[in-house]
């Protein structure tokens, strides 16, 4: 599936899976995808705020350890960049269906295999379907999660400051310029 992916979203879909695996989440999830658009920003939204990535990141749960083990003098950030070199390429990923399940999307990588939650899988499947012949973009990647009200995407964008009404008519601005 990652060949119908543009580049910037294959980064942010790679990067919220990293984010899922450190979290020891037992699947990719909506917020996780969110989180993942947010710190890659593979677009050029201007309502899509600059402090966003921070925001978001604050209303996610990443079960993040980095300050307990920052009191046992242990950056986590440096450990993760000896041991992990290059396991962040989009190319070392895929993302595939299940031959014997159709409806699980599988999200596979050097650090571990990961299935897509059901909102993860729908707003992976609105990009695609938005691509249509052209890669999906980071826009399609959150044109999908938008679209599933159900996900927790926009309460978790509304309480970060932003403006949904202001990032929807951008969408689909930059939907029509795609178009034209």
């Amino acid at each position: 599936m990652f060949d119908k992916f543009a580049e910037g979203a294959r980064r942010a879909v790679v990067r919220a899976g990293i984010l899922a695996l450190d979290a020891g989440r037992p699947a990719l999830d909506a917020d996780l995808m969110l989180l993942g658009l947010a710190e890659v920003r593979p677009f050029t939204l201007r309502t899509f705020t600059a402090t966003a990535a921070a925001a978001v990141r604050e209303r996610v749960d990443t079960n993040d350890s980095r300050t307990l083990l920052a009191t046992l003098g242990i950056d986590l950030d440096r450990v993760h960049r000896s041991t992990r070199s290059g396991t962040d390429d989009p190319r070392a990923w895929s993302l595939r269906r299940t031959p014997a399940r159709p409806l699980r999307v599988v999200l596979y990588g050097p650090l571990g295999q990961l299935p897509l939650a059901m909102h993860a899988r729908k707003a992976v499947e609105v990009a695609v379907w938005r691509g249509s012949g052209r890669p999906a973009t980071g826009e399609d990647l959150l044109w999908g999660l938008l679209a599933d009200h159900a996900n927790g995407a926009a309460r978790i964008l509304t309480d970060a400051g932003v403006d949904l009404r202001e990032l929807v008519r951008e969408l689909r601005g930059s939907d029509a310029r795609r178009s034209a």
